[in-house]
């Protein structure tokens, strides 16, 4: 009994919780107040639409038909009838991510070798529910590489340059190890052509630099060789460069930098690995700096190259640092700043905010450019960052990534896997959520790439704002009062100035005094009762704040949660509250259905109910034999037990003796009597009619042994075993034996004990006399 209630009041328990989440789903789709099937599907990703036709109840709003999945379902909507369009992901495009060895004998153009994978796919958002997407990456080897190298050309840099004039061949040579595809190409940059950066006397334009050096007029920037293979053609250009010179120490890097990225066709840029070396021992101008020489024009982040120079320094400001990020962003740029030791900390600031770049201590004559360039490419090659084009409005998108040995990360960090090889394959686990519709639903792309690589994925989303049902509405439908509104997923969407569940109403009939007198039940001066409004002559009751609470009914005179309460519990939990009044679940009666109708609790140990003795009440006895008490009318404090009972009775008729010999015939003919050989024959426990086994004593103190039972037409049937069990008389001999041996035993020992007593006695007087005996000698 403990354990039955015990589970009932889990069972209780686990409800009241789960229906708590229900009701927190629930809510969210109520409280949305949809109107239609597609504003619906847009309040969360749970709610769904009843487009049953009869599904709602008199009184309720059409905005009843949205609510969670499980509440459509109990309140009677089949599955077949709810709308609920899912999202969903196609793959469009997937090519298998390139395999292949350096030296291999295929040669693939740059556009035939695929690094990430998928590139092309399609994902269907319903508000609220995420899709995911699973992208594979994997570094290829023997990948092209096109390297330009940029260098500061003013005087400072005259001993860098002689270096530089042989790194042609020397750095083909090193790329070869990595790749069999390499072309470099260089250009070379000052200042701007204006003052106070340079100085504009005609003497100065023509040579900047004091004394005897014959240095070459001032420049912004220079494209001196185009991306090129042929290492030989590298070192004869810039052999031929010629060292120029400006007034402050800040150079014009940025506006070569801004230059190398957007004029590719100039540049030569092909869709490979794109690395710009940026060499230098001095620090850059950036936005702003124009305006010490006359130039508040911002940059416009377009190709300015005539002739490969750069024709508007004099008319645009320089860029700032977000313009150039962008730029190099867009174009799959991976800048390596070559500078000296006096300038790192500079560069490295500016390397933390230029994704994909690294900087390299360039010693003071750029002898060690060739291993600065090889290590700062194995630094940027070896770390993949995804990052995204601008996402629609109310999408949001996040990262999990699945680097190398078990790394895993998210949120920021989950972008980007490390310590990644050549041949290495990582994988990011994306997932992309639309928190609301498009005001035009149409559809929008986003694209994710891997900085610094050219390939991209193109994710084309598309948005589920209608249900499957609207599109087969009917426009001008008869069901809508006389086809004012177009009926669609089972109710009507009204045409503009037609209100009511179907549209029966003008928006110039709400407020009429006529229309309130439908609202009101007869003998009542309530509209709707007070828990509704009046709408077009009709109630629309009005919503609780607890979701799960609704009125209902033509006046709004029913409601679920004003019905007889039990343990604190609507109908004791064990019924449903419909209008008012308990509808109880089965084996429940009662108002509050609180009334049990299961008799288990009140059988009793013998199997009867109320052991016979009383009635069975909402699973409670009633004893109506007063004699009898407790919660199954076995206990009686002045009764005698079953065996007591029937003892004299079933000895007088089994044995023919005992208090009832005389009268047996007269008191005991009340049961059947069945004799059985000895108690292994007697019935065991386990049989349909409840049975009692009995031990008792007859009047010579002999043990008889007998079951009582009662079946199922209350007749009594006993059962006795037909010899009884008496104890056998005493063994004289032994005991006359036992009594004389011990009777000898103990005279023999009394004997010894005496003896003994005697013996330690006349010792003690002996020794007395000898010592008397010493004495009188003594004396002598």
């Amino acid at each position: 009994q403990i354990n039955l209630k015990f589970l009932t009041w889990a069972g209780i328990l686990c409800c009241l919780i789960w229906s708590g989440f229900g009701q927190q789903a629930g809510s969210d789709c109520i409280k949305a107040n949809a109107k239609s099937c597609g504003e619906c599907i847009q309040a969360g990703p749970n709610c769904g639409w009843c487009k049953k036709t009869d599904f709602l109840q008199e009184g309720e709003p059409t905005s009843a038909r949205c609510d969670d999945l499980a509440a459509l379902r109990s309140k009677g909507c089949p599955m077949e009838d709810i709308e609920n369009p899912r999202g969903s992901k196609q793959v469009l495009e997937d090519r298998e991510v390139t395999n292949r060895k350096i030296g291999a004998a295929e040669k693939l153009k740059p556009e035939a070798i695929t690094q990430i994978q998928p590139q092309k796919l399609v994902l269907k958002l319903r508000v609220g529910e995420p899709q995911t997407v699973s992208l594979k990456f994997k570094r290829a080897e023997d990948y092209p590489i096109d390297l330009y190298y940029l260098m500061d050309l003013s005087y400072s840099m005259k001993d860098d340059l002689e270096n530089v004039k042989s790194l042609g061949t020397a750095l083909m040579q090193e790329m070869q190890k990595i790749t069999s595809d390499f072309r470099i190409g260089f250009g070379s940059f000052v200042e701007k052509t204006v003052m106070p950066y340079i100085s504009t006397t005609p003497a100065k334009l023509r040579n900047p630099c004091t004394g005897d050096q014959n240095c070459t007029s001032p420049f912004s920037y220079k494209n001196v060789l185009s991306l090129t293979s042929e290492g030989n053609r590298f070192n004869e250009l810039v052999g031929k460069q010629q060292i120029s010179g400006n007034l402050d120490s800040p150079e014009g890097g940025f506006d070569a930098i801004m230059q190398v990225a957007v004029c590719g066709d100039q540049i030569g840029w092909r869709n490979v690995t794109r690395l710009l070396v940026f060499s230098t021992d001095a620090g850059f101008h950036f936005a702003g700096d124009g305006k010490l020489g006359g130039i508040v024009l911002p940059n416009d982040g377009r190709c300015h190259l005539e002739n490969n120079v750069y024709t508007m320094s004099h008319y645009y400001d320089y860029p700032s640092i977000a313009h150039l990020v962008q730029k190099l962003s867009e174009n799959n740029i991976q800048t390596i700043f070559a500078v000296t030791e006096e300038f790192q900390a500079v560069y490295k600031e500016l390397k933390n905010l230029i994704p994909k770049s690294a900087v390299g201590t360039l010693s003071s004559n750029s002898s060690n450019v060739i291993q600065l360039i090889i290590d700062a490419y194995n630094s940027l090659s070896s770390e993949v960052i995804l990052e995204n084009s601008k996402l629609p409005k109310g999408v949001a998108i996040s990262y999990k990534s699945y680097c190398k040995n078990g790394v895993n990360d998210t949120q920021e960090d989950g972008r980007k896997c490390s310590n990644i090889s050549i041949g290495d394959e990582v994988r990011f686990e994306i997932n992309v959520t639309a928190y609301e519709c498009p005001k035009k639903g149409q559809n929008e792309t986003i694209k994710i790439k891997p900085l610094g690589f050219t390939e991209e994925v193109e994710i084309n989303l598309q948005f589920i704002c209608e249900c499957q049902c609207q599109s087969e509405g009917e426009p001008n439908s008869p069901a809508c009062h006389e086809g004012n509104g177009t009926f669609e997923c089972g109710a009507c969407r009204c045409n503009e100035g037609r209100i009511g569940r179907l549209c029966e109403c003008s928006t110039d009939e709400v407020n009429s005094e006529d229309m309130d007198a439908y609202c009101r039940r007869e003998n009542s001066t309530e509209i709707c009762s007070n828990n509704g409004e009046c709408i077009c002559g009709q109630c629309v009751c009005k919503k609780r704040e607890n979701t799960n609470e609704v009125y209902s009914g033509k006046y709004c005179e029913c409601d679920n949660f004003n019905c007889d309460r039990s343990n604190g519990l609507i109908c004791g939990g064990n019924g449903i509250c419909k209008c008012r009044v308990c509808e109880c679940f089965p084996n429940f009666t009662g108002s509050a259905c609180d009334c049990s109708l299961d008799t288990t609790p009140c059988m009793a140990s013998n199997g009867q109910i109320c052991n016979g003795r009383g009635t069975c009440e909402c699973g409670t006895c009633n004893c109506t034999d007063p004699k009898f008490q407790g919660p199954t009318c076995e206990m009686c404090q002045t009764c005698l037990g079953v065996c007591a009972e029937h003892k004299d009775c079933v000895q007088c008729r089994a044995f023919d003796k005992g208090e009832k010999k005389e009268t047996c015939s007269q008191e005991c003919m009340h049961f059947n009597m069945t004799r059985v050989e000895s108690r292994d024959k007697l019935p065991q426990p386990g049989q349909p009619d409840p049975l009692s086994h009995c031990k008792e004593k007859d009047v010579d103190d002999c043990w008889f042994y007998f079951t009582y039972s009662v079946n199922s037409n209350g007749e009594a049937n006993v059962h006795v075993v037909e010899t009884p069990e008496c104890p056998s008389g005493p063994d004289i001999i032994p005991i006359v034996a036992g009594v004389v041996a011990g009777i000898v035993l103990i005279g023999l020992a009394l004997l010894l004990i005496w003896k003994l007593l005697m013996i330690i006695h006349d010792r003690r007087e002996f020794a007395k006399f000898e010592k008397e005996k010493m004495n009188a000698k003594w004396d002598t």
